[in-house]
């Protein structure tokens, strides 16, 4: 099973998620990570299961998403050789290609 590598962007999206479930809804929070801990052991187990739409949207050709069972959170990777890494971990109601434009540079 391949590594997971997050951007350090990654794991602020997250940590913003989870501030906002502990300030509104702390019974979440803990349901919220394990959610996202599930997410990320379906990707490394079937790294080429994410959706390729934001893809071609962006003409990323790498880049896939995968969305949180529970919660709605889209997690978007790249699939290297040795290792994926997670670029963003976002809300799907989040305009999407703008928060990922930073990513093409």
């Amino acid at each position: 099973m391949k590594k997971i590598v997050r951007r350090s962007i990654a794991d602020a999206d997250v940590l913003s998620a989870l501030d906002y479930y502990i300030e509104t809804a702390p019974d979440y929070a803990l349901s919220f990570i394990d959610d996202l801990e599930r997410a990320y052991e379906h990707i490394q187990s079937f790294p080429d299961s994410g959706s390729t739409r934001y893809a071609f949207e962006l003409d990323l050709p790498d880049l896939r998403v995968w969305q949180c069972h529970q919660f709605p959170y889209l997690i978007f990777y790249v699939n290297h050789p040795q290792q994926i890494e997670v670029w963003r971990v976002l809300h799907s109601k989040k305009d999407i290609p703008p928060s990922l434009q930073t990513e093409m540079l």
